[in-house]
């Protein structure tokens, strides 16, 4: 698809990294290797040349990313409430750290093939639609944890969050106008995520395909 030619604004990068792995028996998946990366270096070097910096969600201690060089964040909602929480947390932090930046783009940090068009295309399609919000989707299952959210919205989500109970990011992204972006799932579904040991054999295959699109 070719894009409308607009100017794409600075954008903060969070990498959400919070969740608790239970399909794999505990730790942090982004840290599983596929061949001799880590899943974690595949997302970095996908998204670091589309975002104005990038920070890394995670709770717990923050000393087992140090090789990352990135920001870590945790939550500060207790209850591990999901990745509305690491959301909300990035927002916080960047109107706190980036004032400059009113976008953050959330990804999470099990996709190692994400699109290297990512940003250009939801902020092309946000403007395009006059959308407070933009998600990404792939074949017929869209992917709420990869978006834009503006940082502007952060006290709504809280309020959401904590007062309201709201869990899905889909019931809160609801409120809003919302774009949506479909990427081709062929050659390969670039939001494949890696949430079972057998999903990390399939994704030793399916780089071999990335890395030869």
């Amino acid at each position: 698809m070719k894009l409308v030619t607009t100017e794409i604004p600075p954008t903060q990068g969070v990498l959400l990294a919070g969740g608790l792995a239970r399909r794999m028996g505990g730790g942090d998946k982004p840290m599983r290797t596929i061949g001799v990366r880590t899943i974690l270096d595949r997302v970095i070097a996908r998204l670091s040349p589309q975002c104005d910096g990038l920070i890394l969600n995670a709770n717990g201690d923050p000393a087992r990313f140090a090789s990352f060089r990135l920001p870590v964040i945790a939550d500060d909602v207790p209850g591990f409430p999901g990745p509305l929480a690491g959301i909300l947390a990035a927002l916080d932090w960047t109107a706190a750290n980036r004032p400059d930046l009113e976008w953050v783009l959330s990804a999470a940090g099990d996709c190692p093939f994400l699109p290297r068009d990512l940003v250009a295309r939801l902020h092309e399609a946000r403007t395009r639609e006059n959308a407070q919000l933009a998600v990404a989707a792939s074949g017929d299952q869209t992917h709420p944890v990869i978006g834009l959210w503006r940082v502007s919205l952060r006290n709504e989500l809280r309020h959401a969050l904590v007062v309201e109970d709201i869990r899905r990011i889909d019931r809160w992204t609801a409120r809003y106008r919302l774009a949506t972006v479909t990427w081709p799932t062929e050659p390969l579904d670039p939001f494949f995520n890696a949430n079972t040991v057998e999903d990390i054999a399939e994704a030793e295959r399916l780089a071999a395909l990335d890395e030869a699109s």
